[in-house]
């Protein structure tokens, strides 16, 4: 990961990205990980693809660049905060209007077998950390598939 991520985690308030042998405090925020098959640039093209859009952020979505909005066919919205191409995605996402945003991110990084994708999602209410780091495990699972 490249330091201008790095600091732009800590410029928007965020600790810096953890690495593979941290301990991630799940307790207050969602940390989903998969090595997905591709180079980097494969994958970030699907990441931003209207299908691969639509595996992991919902049907409808489209993520444009830094500063769009975006909402899906199910309900999620936000506006995409960062978009740094084959490195990082930072987005606001609220799963309705009423609801007060949370922060998503994605990074990706070169692996042997393929690419790192890791997520991030912050700014949960407890309730929603559970059933939201299931519905990530879910989609992401479906999103490397769909790098095959």
């Amino acid at each position: 990961m490249s330091t201008y991520v790095q600091l732009g985690r800590v410029e928007a308030g965020l600790p810096p990205a953890l690495v593979d042998d941290e301990v991630v405090p799940t307790e207050s925020l969602v940390y989903v990980r998969r090595v997905v098959p591709g180079s980097a640039s494969h994958v970030w093209q699907v990441l931003v693809s209207p299908l691969g859009t639509s595996l992991w952020l919902g049907h409808g979505a489209v993520i444009a660049g830094k500063g769009q909005p975006y909402v899906s066919d199910e309900g999620d919205a936000g506006v995409v905060r960062s978009f740094h191409p084959l490195e990082q995605l930072r987005l606001s996402w609220h799963g309705d209007l009423d609801q007060e945003a949370s922060l998503v991110e994605l990074d990706l990084t070169p692996v042997a077998g393929g690419t790192r994708l890791r997520l991030w999602h912050e700014g949960l209410p407890p309730a929603l950390r559970t059933p939201m780091q299931e519905r990530w495990e879910h989609r992401l699972e479906h999103f490397a598939e769909a790098c095959l």
